[in-house]
């Protein structure tokens, strides 16, 4: 279920695009709808960034992370293909550094705004001011009750602040678009439809004319977003959130719709995958039912959960790993069906109730 670590394939998913575009080269994949690949340093390997024409301009949705590689393709993008179609605006997804890292270049070199959700917007500052302290002591003390030994704290303390590099700063202001809002762009009504789970605020985009869904990172063809608890809110309940956003979707947008995510490529066949990633939601909900039936720390679960071995001395999907398992683990707890207790060292054991 985290991103690059859960895999799966449906037979009912129809992909019309049969290779996808070269990095950094527009392609057109419907009326006034450009699908532009932009290269990630991470194992996804690259993010789908959309290309509306805008009358004179271009709306672009979601940006690429902040890196050099990055900014030399969206210099040549500025300077050729979007010469005479400049950006006149920028929507952002979420918060994450691959949708919303070189929003705060484009913004400043473009001189367009940035349009994003409220928690969204504020949720990023929050998290980039980061990259200037060290490691907080209530943050190493979440991971440490997860079961965290003392070589992967010390891993995370070096690395603590890496949100932050990955972005260019955001600008100091943004237009703030909110669920159900309606968003014209070139005489076409984005529908603004707002989830949560993967993200606090995650805005989709839905084009009723057309048939389209920008669906960022809420629905992947090929990959289970990684939905995790984090050390800000260890008590919150990310997974019910995002089984929620996958229903509201079911309920507003039709089947037939072509869906444009963030990773892998287009596809035909949104009320399937949303079925199946219920399914393996609800699969893995089960299995840590099952693997309950005596204590154990949430680093003793990633074995029960996940389709790949995950090791402490990676630490990106360490982390990843521990926040998903506990937002499981949360999801049981509210509901009453397991409990938690902590020993002696501050570590918490989880039992079936």
């Amino acid at each position: 279920m985290m991103d690059g670590l859960s895999v799966s394939s449906n037979a009912r998913l129809r992909y019309p695009c049969a290779t996808p575009p070269a990095p950094g080269v527009p392609t057109l994949i419907a009326p006034g709808v450009h699908w532009l690949r932009l290269p990630l340093p991470v194992s996804l390997g690259a993010i789908n960034v959309w290309l509306l024409a805008d009358g004179a301009g271009t709306t672009l949705v979601d940006t690429g992370i902040h890196d050099e590689q990055t900014v030399a393709l969206w210099r040549a993008l500025l300077e050729g293909a979007l010469r005479d179609r400049p950006l006149t605006r920028i929507i952002a997804t979420h918060l994450h550094p691959d949708h919303v890292g070189m929003a705060g270049w484009l913004s400043r070199h473009c001189a367009c705004r940035l349009w994003m959700t409220r928690l969204e917007y504020l949720h990023c500052r929050m998290q980039a001011s980061d990259s200037s302290r060290p490691a907080p002591e209530e943050t190493l003390g979440f991971y440490r009750r997860a079961g965290w030994d003392e070589q992967a704290l010390e891993r995370y303390r070096t690395r603590f602040g890496g949100f932050g590099r990955m972005l260019s700063a955001l600008p100091d202001s943004y237009r703030r678009i909110e669920d159900g809002e309606q968003l014209d762009i070139d005489g076409h009504r984005w529908q603004v439809l707002v989830g949560a789970g993967h993200s606090p605020e995650h805005a989709c985009l839905y084009d009723a004319q057309r048939k389209l869904l920008i669906s960022g990172d809420q629905v992947l063809p090929r990959i289970s977003s990684n939905v995790s608890v984090q050390p800000t809110e260890p008590d919150a309940d990310p997974m019910s959130e995002w089984l929620d956003s996958l229903s509201k979707l079911r309920r507003c947008v039709p089947d037939d719709v072509l869906v444009l995510p963030a990773h892998n490529k287009p596809f035909y066949g949104l009320h399937a995958r949303i079925e199946q990633l219920q399914a393996d939601a609800d699969d893995a909900l089960e299995r840590l039912r099952e693997g309950l039936d005596q204590p154990r720390r949430v680093v003793d679960l990633f074995a029960l959960l996940f389709r790949a071995t995950v090791r402490s001395e990676d630490s990106t999907r360490y982390t990843l790993a521990t926040g998903e398992a506990l937002a499981c683990l949360n999801y049981l707890l509210h509901r009453g069906e397991i409990s938690v207790s902590l020993d002696g060292h501050g570590v918490a054991w989880y039992q079936r109730a």
